[in-house]
């Protein structure tokens, strides 16, 4: 009896296990396009908000896929500082329109290794990058940059727009980070933020002259540090330079001003 009554108890178990099983899979399968989707329209509010197109209090999720559509969605290969072909793109087996630069960073087929000279922390560093591209009469008006490294307790992920003129910045926002809240994590306020805009990204060297230091800032082209976020102030200064250096996008804005690229 008791054994009898132990295997209707387990046949039960498994049963209701099953069925959980199921439906959770069942859900999951259903709601992945929808957080594809919602995925995606943060990615385009933040791009916007970099590039000081978006206001939450103004715009709803309609009016982001309306402005995002401005935008081309283009792929660059770094290593050689041009706009990517679509040959290459498909036998690298590549869709710009899925294409995940992170996910990319850890494939050792589509990146590179940066140990020993890695200034930023970002350890692999993609062969192409996704930049997005404002075009008005066939001329560029705005380009969004990613970016990312290592802050104080991990990686820092955000967009560098860029005017027409490839060096005026338009805006610099972070969409994710773990730094410390009240701190670090003041790179998400609008006050910080709101210190980028018309800075210069180069001199007329060509060399990296936008810096963010401690405290605060004594020349045109220099951030203030975030008070209190050293480590974060620093790890912000090294990504911005780090990608607008020749090993980031330098080269493919030159070539891109040349109309090389």
């Amino acid at each position: 009896m008791f054994n009898k009554q132990a295997r209707n108890t387990l046949i039960v178990a498994l049963v209701l296990c099953l069925v959980c099983s199921v439906l959770v899979s069942t859900v999951a399968v259903g709601l992945k396009p929808m957080q594809q989707k919602n995925k995606l329209l943060d990615r385009n509010k933040n791009i916007l908000a970099a590039a000081g197109l978006y206001d939450a209090g103004k715009h709803s999720n309609a009016d982001i896929v309306r402005l995002f559509e401005q935008f081309s969605i283009r792929l660059v290969n770094l290593e050689q500082g041009r706009f990517a072909t679509e040959q290459e793109l498909a036998s690298a087996g590549i869709n710009p329109q899925t294409y995940d630069q992170r996910v990319a960073a850890k494939n050792p087929a589509l990146s590179r290794s940066m140990k020993g000279d890695d200034p930023a922390g970002i350890q692999r560093q993609a062969t192409f990058a996704t930049v997005y591209v404002l075009e008005r009469d066939g001329k560029v008006e705005l380009i969004v940059l990613p970016v990312h490294g290592y802050g104080l307790w991990g990686t820092l992920y955000g967009f560098l727009v860029l005017e027409g003129d490839l060096n005026t910045i338009r805006g610099l926002a972070f969409y994710d980070h773990k730094e410390t809240p009240g701190l670090g994590a003041k790179v998400d306020t609008e006050q910080w933020k709101a210190l980028w805009p018309g800075k210069t990204a180069y001199d007329k060297d060509g060399s990296v002259a936008i810096e963010v230091v401690k405290g605060k800032a004594s020349s045109d082209n220099q951030i203030d540090g975030l008070s209190g976020a050293t480590l974060t102030t620093r790890g912000v200064d090294k990504l911005v330079r780090f990608w607008l250096g020749e090993r980031g996008f330098a080269g493919f804005l030159n070539n891109l001003k040349a109309g090389e690229a």
